[in-house]
């Protein structure tokens, strides 16, 4: 790696935290999920490439929205390989998690609108409870609890 033009497109792990304002060690963290890549120097030191910036605001975005990281790694995978994401990139990610974000946005409005019914029952366990057994459907599979989790992802 020498050379002033190869040096000003790659970023050490120390810039690239600064500039993106995510910890070194959540650097490395991305980096052994497989959402972003480096390259070594001739002394062994990790470096990143500028376009890993726009993939770590990806990252935090998608985060912050809920997504998990199996699934951003997902849609990275089907990113071209070794390329800076694009605008069209981004809108086709977008586009994948829009509809899961509306489904969780609706699941909670629904949480938060019977919340007040659940109050004062204690342990949810009665047989017409709204939220963890609507009109009573799990008596089908005989009494006593059977759900953990309002619904599995």
């Amino acid at each position: 790696m020498t050379g002033c033009g190869v040096l000003q497109r790659y970023l050490s792990v120390g810039e690239v935290a600064s500039r993106s304002g995510i910890a070194v060690s959540a650097v490395h963290f991305y980096e052994r999920k497989g959402l972003i890549s480096s390259i070594r120097t001739d002394g062994n030191q990790r470096r990143f490439h500028r376009g890993v910036l726009r993939k770590l605001a990806i990252i935090k975005v998608a985060q912050k929205t809920g997504i998990p990281l199996s699934e951003i790694g997902d849609a990275f995978d089907k990113l071209p390989p070794n390329t800076v994401p694009t605008a069209k990139d981004w809108a086709k990610l977008s586009s994948q998690w829009r509809d899961d974000l509306n489904e969780r946005i609706e699941q909670l409005t629904r949480l938060r609108d019977q919340l007040g019914q659940c109050i004062g029952c204690g342990c949810l366990s009665i047989s017409d409870c709204p939220l963890r057994n609507p009109a009573d459907e799990l008596a089908v599979d005989g009494p006593g609890a059977r759900l953990l989790e309002l619904e599995e992802h």
